[in-house]
């Protein structure tokens, strides 16, 4: 089960239902945020405890429990996780994995066919739903993150140890422009000192942005944040190329790579 960090759910429990609402969790169809255009996960929780989970039609019968304290548990017969509150609306369920700051991401399909197919467009639909009415007309500044109106500048050291002054438009990556020691950045590629994020300048512009995501042996550039899709480019950590095969990459699911790239 894929999770993933954030720190916009803690801010947002003013807003959130209670999870013992089984009026509001119970025969919905809660779909998985994972990889979308590779499978489609939709749990449903019955009143009964039964627990379906459906991965591209094929159905597992699994269990759920509210065991109180803000306590869900998920019982499959290969493995069973706890998990805490997380946040929980009509519209977005997060389960928090216990004792860790991860969490488990779903959406009510009953209300959102599609748009919200990625983590980063539920941080963005919970954001502006939420957060931007109260902090609307704010002006943030310090050292790695500014906001000023509707630009906003953030600041990000590369593995070169070269920082880069990032200048974006209404939070728009692509084309953001981007500046070292205020003169625009020379043409090429960029990855972040954390090895999470990869730049392609053109024109003191970014014209290509990849999330890097490293999974056991080998690493995957991802053209989404939190989804992987077919023709994301594979290969070794040492960055060597990958032979072509079938390669694990989470609980649930693997990837099939043919010239480096996904290809299923």
């Amino acid at each position: 089960m894929k999770t993933f960090l954030s720190d916009i759910f803690p801010k947002l429990q003013q807003f959130s239902e209670k999870l013992d609402n089984l009026t509001l969790l119970t025969n919905q169809h809660w779909v998985f945020i994972d990889d979308l255009l590779l499978i489609k996960t939709v749990y449903i929780f019955r009143p009964n405890n039964e627990l379906l989970i459906s991965s591209n039609g094929k159905v597992e019968k699994a269990k759920w429990e509210f065991l109180g304290n803000k306590s869900l548990l998920i019982d499959k017969e290969d493995e069973s996780y706890l998990f805490k509150h997380g946040f929980f609306d009509e519209n977005i369920l997060a389960l928090k994995v216990d004792s860790s700051e991860e969490y488990a991401v779903f959406i009510n399909e009953n209300n959102y066919g599609g748009e919200l197919n990625s983590i980063d467009r539920i941080y963005d639909f919970l954001k502006r739903k939420y957060l931007d009415a109260s902090t609307k007309g704010t002006t943030v500044n310090s050292r790695n993150h500014e906001v000023n109106s509707n630009v906003q500048t953030v600041f990000r050291e590369t593995k070169d140890d070269i920082v880069l002054k990032i200048v974006s438009l209404n939070y728009k990556t692509i084309g953001a422009k981007v500046f070292i020691d205020e003169k625009p950045a020379p043409d090429g590629i960029y990855v972040y000192k954390s090895n999470t994020h990869k730049l392609i300048l053109k024109g003191g512009a970014i014209v290509e942005r990849y999330f890097i995501e490293q999974v056991k042996e080998y690493v995957i550039e991802k053209s989404e944040e939190d989804t992987i899709a077919i023709g994301d480019k594979v290969y070794l950590k040492n960055g060597a190329k990958i032979k072509d095969g079938k390669y694990k990459y989470s609980f649930f699911k693997s990837i099939i790579v043919e010239n480096g790239r996904i290809i299923k």
